[in-house]
């Protein structure tokens, strides 16, 4: 059901799912860091992360923004 709306919705409706998709794990990526900066076992070698939570936030969060950006106009207006 849900494929079926993805597959006949227009690319405005497509890039705001992509956007909104973006958003949220730029908000996924903020709650990580969020996390691994209020660990108490911060001075030990084993509990530095792998990930970089800010890059990951902030590039998901321009991308997602924009994408929204573009898709907002006809999101609006298109009735």
């Amino acid at each position: 059901m849900i494929a079926s709306a993805f597959t006949f919705a227009s690319e405005a409706d497509r890039v705001a799912f992509l956007g909104g998709l973006f958003v949220t794990i730029a908000i996924l990526a903020l709650v990580m860091d969020r996390l691994r900066s209020r660990r108490e076992r911060v001075g030990q070698l084993d509990s530095v992360g792998w990930v970089p939570w800010t890059l990951v936030f902030l590039a998901c969060a321009i991308i997602g923004g924009g994408l929204l950006a573009l898709s907002l106009p006809t999101a609006l207006f298109s009735q």
